[in-house]
């Protein structure tokens, strides 16, 4: 081993305590990095291979009755290389064990019991038999909820009539890989579930016998999909399709693309912020480290080592600790991503989600490492290679001390002794005083980031299922109803209030901007479903104009007052010009309203209604279901509390998980800055202390003038960290902004409260640390140092 070696080793044995507060803070930002990257490979490429293997379709369509004799047709669609049509229709379910009811999507199966697309991957049991009638496969996650197995039976409303059917197998489907019902922000595993069944059965359920209601289109290579769609569109229209869309619109897709978005988001910021405060700590511990050896260094330079060996010898120690922290954070990051690739497999079905090892990612994460530590220290060992022999021989001079501008204003005498000392070091070294207090904010601020979302989730519940949806059921129709159904739902026992909507899929244009939509028809001053504006005040229905929520309003470009093209893509498809009265706030979906009775209008229709909401007595919230399940018109049931117990077992389970990662970064972070900055704080002043503890001064009075510091460096970094916490908080809600939900920028004062404390510890533990080593202050040796 070389001379200059051994010293590095030797000058990391006695910084080891710095060193591996450096390392940790190095391995958090490394293996959040690793962590998103490999998770984002392991999730790209399950979803790529299963897309893929299984036929994911490109384009899709449904209408209400469309002839066979219409697929040849659609076949001759340039670009269009494989065309499946089916029958698809929404049921409902008797679950036993559940008094309420489930709602099943059944989707049919040639006799063959093979598709061209969208196939299913049989997890256990087998597929379809042909000719075996009363026999269905179901969706794994429903399966599993209810703990179904092969063989098992469950009964389903079918266009009215009660049907037994037996269960020969659990299913994957690239079409489904995370199951949401329409209109919903999440996955409900026990109350919706897909089922296929033999085509013969739904055609004769619903007397579609030579017909299709559902079609899919697979895409030669460069077609243009707008085209296709344009075509499709036209050739489905007089059969009361409600609009073609491609695969970027479809609900499981965007999803798995959303939280594909995220994991970019967290690589980028967190590994951000870990790698600067990483480079400040290097920084002031490699300037201090050089400062300290002045003489060390002329020696080395006296006997014959150039100016660059020295420097690379002070970078090299630079390099072991950014490399082990690199080494540590890449495998702290494959064990995150093994837990996170675990916890995608029970949100997201795949036949396989193996976690993925990025190389790519790991190499990536030395080359930042490396780049912010030899960045972070480039000025102190430049300094080490440029200083002459002869300077470095004498000690450096004495800092100028005078009084500060407190002591100025302050009456002479007022300060102790102890408080004017901490004063004027912090003032005689601005820039490091400074940054130590960033240091500390940006662990205050890593605590917000990750704790707010558990504030923002309480408020979305409290603000979208409590104030502005009311109700307890949403009751949807198979067909339109008209107004003595409604009347007889409005008089179930134990409805205590009903309002009806009429809901139809339409396409809102603005300029060259253009999205498909559901415009939902309202009553006038709707009780039960309210909309709400940002400061939650109720929202009055106008009798003319249309409502946006703030979502759609931002992907058209519209403000208030603009006129929009509404195209309705049902029944007689009428097109009007309709101008925005009002911008609706809500976190899920983008949606548009309307007056119901200025709907009908549009329509030219009579008042019939698409579904309603209701609001139950929950002594009778039994004999409600039952009477639900028992009429043929009623197409699905959705169940508010479900609702809200679904939210809270996905979003928020994953949220704890992700918090708990956080507080241990941000302790690190906090525990990181403040040790190091004591320990070189107690390196500067170790001869001041020591000489006070020579004239008299107490080990306490002592510890007091280094401990003061460090504490008055924390009670500064809070209140900035709150404010830093709350920007990064407002940037990651910006990247959790979708099409098919939003995060409230939300922060509560307990997370205030919260992140100070775990701070404050964070700081006490480095105190205890630091004050065993006052006690152990070698007077002597200390005293012995030449000035």
């Amino acid at each position: 081993m070389r001379n200059l070696d051994r010293k590095l080793v030797r000058d990391l044995t006695r910084m080891k305590g710095q060193m591996i507060a450096i390392v940790m803070v190095i391995a958090a930002g490394v293996g959040t990095f690793v962590m998103s990257m490999c998770a984002y490979a392991s999730l790209s490429d399950g979803k790529q291979s299963f897309y893929r293997d299984f036929r994911f379709a490109d384009v899709f369509a449904s209408a209400r009755r469309c002839p066979d004799s219409l697929i040849p047709r659609i076949r001759e669609i340039p670009g269009v290389a494989t065309v499946e049509t089916r029958l698809v229709y929404n049921v409902l379910l008797n679950v036993p064990g559940m008094t309420e009811p489930a709602t099943a999507r059944l989707i049919s199966v040639p006799d063959s019991g093979e598709t061209e697309l969208n196939n299913v991957y049989i997890s256990r049991g087998r597929m379809l038999e042909p000719g075996n009638l009363g026999e269905v496969v179901v969706s794994e996650m429903f399966a599993e909820a209810h703990g179904f197995n092969p063989g098992d039976s469950v009964s389903v409303i079918i266009n009215g009539r009660l049907r037994e059917l037996k269960m020969v197998g659990n299913v994957l489907t690239p079409e489904y890989v995370i199951q949401i019902q329409g209109g919903s922000m999440l996955p409900d595993k026990k109350r919706f579930g897909i089922f296929w069944i033999n085509e013969r059965e739904l055609e004769a359920a619903f007397d579609m016998s030579g017909a299709f209601n559902s079609v899919s289109l697979k895409l030669g290579h460069g077609a243009n999909v707008q085209e296709v769609i344009e075509q499709l569109d036209q050739l489905l229209e007089p059969y009361g399709s409600i609009g073609a869309f491609d695969r970027s619109q479809q609900l499981s897709h965007q999803y798995v693309t959303d939280e594909l978005f995220q994991l970019k988001t967290m690589a980028t910021i967190a590994p951000i912020i870990f790698l600067s405060v990483a480079a400040f700590l290097l920084n002031i511990v490699v300037s201090r480290i050089i400062s300290q050896q002045r003489e060390q260094i002329a020696a080395l330079k006296a006997f014959g080592y150039t100016n660059y060996e020295v420097g690379f010898h002070y970078l090299n120690l630079v390099l072991v600790i950014s490399v082990t922290g690199t080494i540590v954070g890449t495998l702290f990051g494959f064990w995150m991503a093994v837990n996170l690739t675990e916890m995608y497999q029970e949100f997201y079905k795949f036949p396989q989600l193996a976690f993925q090892v990025n190389t790519a990612a790991v190499l990536w994460a030395l080359l930042l490492t490396t780049f912010a530590a030899v960045v972070g220290t480039w000025l102190a060992v430049r300094k080490a290679i440029h200083l002459p022999p002869a300077e470095a021989m004498r000690p450096e001079p004495p800092p100028s001390y005078r009084p500060t501008i407190v002591e100025r204003y302050l009456p002479a005498g007022m300060l102790p002794a102890e408080l004017r000392m901490i004063i004027r070091n912090i003032e005689r070294k601005p820039i490091k005083s400074f940054v130590s207090i960033l240091g500390i904010a940006v662990a205050v601020s890593v605590l917000i980031l990750g704790s707010f979302s558990l504030d923002s989730l309480n408020y979305l519940i409290n603000f979208q299922f409590r104030k502005a949806q009311r109700q307890d059921l949403t009751v949807t129709f198979v067909e339109p109803a008209t107004s003595s159904v409604m009347y007889e739902m409005s008089g179930l026992p134990g409805v205590l209030e009903s309002e009806t909507m009429r809901a139809v899929a339409a396409r809102i244009r603005f300029q060259h901007r253009s999205r498909r939509v559901g415009i939902m028809g309202l009553e006038s001053e709707p009780q039960l479903f309210r909309l709400l504006t940002e400061d939650e005040q109720p929202i009055r229905v106008p009798q003319h104009g249309i409502m946006l929520n703030s979502k759609l309003a931002e992907l058209l470009g519209t403000r208030l007052g603009d006129r929009v093209t509404v195209e309705i893509l049902e029944d007689k498809q009428p097109v009007a010009q309709v101008e925005v009265t009002s911008i609706v706030n809500e976190f899920g979906g983008i949606n548009a309203y309307m007056d119901k009775l200025q709907l009908h209008k549009l329509l030219k229709e009579s008042q019939v209604a698409s579904g309603a909401f209701l609001r139950v007595d929950p002594n009778y919230i039994e004999d409600v279901f039952q009477n639900l399940e028992s009429r043929p018109g009623v197409g699905s049931v959705s169940i508010k509390n479900a609702t809200i117990q679904s939210f809270k077992e996905t979003i928020a389970e994953n949220m704890l998980t992700m918090r708990s990662f956080n507080i241990l970064f941000a302790a690190v972070i906090a525990i990181g800055v403040v040790y190091n900055s004591a320990r070189i704080s107690l390196s500067e002043q170790s001869r001041d202390l020591a000489t006070m503890r020579v004239i008299g001064f107490t080990r306490t009075e002592v510890s007091t003038i280094l401990l003061g510091e460090i504490t008055l460096f924390t009670i500064l970094a809070i209140p900035l960290g709150w404010l830093i916490g709350y920007g990064l908080a407002a940037l990651m809600i910006l990247g959790l902004d979708t099409e098919n939900y939003r995060i409230p920028l939300v922060v509560s004062r307990s997370t205030f409260a919260f992140a100070s404390v775990v701070v404050v510890l964070a700081t006490f533990f480095s105190a205890l640390v630091v004050q065993r080593r006052i006690s152990k202050l070698d007077l002597v040796s200390v005293l012995k140092t030449r000035e």
